[in-house]
């Protein structure tokens, strides 16, 4: 798919998705971004859209409702004019012995890193299938792509990530008919936690093959790797610089 006049929706629209929408700005798409706490970096994001002469829309949405997301597809064509790609990145990364995880706990991340990813894909999907298809993009995890529960604390984190994988395949193949292209992207260290220390930092990138953190502009390049395949459908991509092989 060219990039040129077509309509990308990120759902989480700070830091990695901040480098995302400017990459794809930058190639010709208009980009509307969708927040529910974080408006500053969601307007900072529009703003290097415009920058880069596009259009670009702003929207409060809670992804964990069905009638939010549906109203926020609703709202991006209602901006922008059309959908072509969605880019389900909202997520939450909360460590959580087990022990002392509520129900609550449990189903914030799976409506947050599951469950949303079906609903934005159930409101996208008829407006992708009258433009003659689509690309739909969700975010997994290096672990959940590994197939091994690598750290304790993540029970219902792994369980999400390991959801949208098979949520990915089977929307590949339910969806290939109408030419809608769905892939995953399963990030390992790219970007370090505000909170990181320095030496924590130094550890992860000890423990990484390449020997370093990726950087964002990694996730751009594969985002838009899966935007323009005209044959890639039901891959998760691990970017993450080797981990799964140590």
């Amino acid at each position: 798919m060219e990039l040129n006049n077509r309509v990308v929706l990120i759902t989480g629209g700070k830091r990695i998705g901040q480098t995302v929408a400017r990459e794809l700005a930058a190639r010709g798409a208009d980009v509307a971004v969708s927040y529910r706490r974080s408006r500053a970096e969601a307007e900072a994001t529009a703003a290097d859209v415009r920058q880069a002469g596009r259009k670009a829309a702003v929207i409060a949405a809670d992804v964990r409702k069905p009638s939010d997301c549906a109203s926020l597809i609703e709202a991006v064509v209602t901006q922008l004019g059309r959908l072509d790609v969605l880019i389900n990145m909202a997520s939450i990364y909360q460590e959580t012995p087990f022990d002392a995880m509520s129900e609550d706990d449990w189903q914030e991340n799976i409506d947050v890193n599951l469950r949303s990813v079906f609903l934005c894909a159930k409101a996208a999907v008829p407006h992708m299938r009258r433009q003659g298809g689509g690309r739909i993009i969700n975010f997994a995890d290096w672990v959940a792509k590994s197939g091994r529960p690598a750290y304790q604390g993540y029970v219902a984190y792994y369980t999400a990530k390991a959801g949208v994988i098979a949520l990915t395949e089977a929307l590949a193949l339910e969806l290939a008919g109408d030419q809608i292209l769905v892939n995953a992207i399963a990030p390992g260290p790219i970007l370090a936690p505000p909170d990181m220390s320095a030496e924590e930092r130094a550890e992860v990138a000890a423990a990484t093959p390449l020997g370093r953190w990726g950087g964002a502009m990694e996730i751009a390049k594969a985002v838009r790797t899966l935007v323009e395949s005209e044959f890639i459908t039901g891959e998760t991509i691990r970017v993450d610089g080797g981990r799964h092989v140590r």
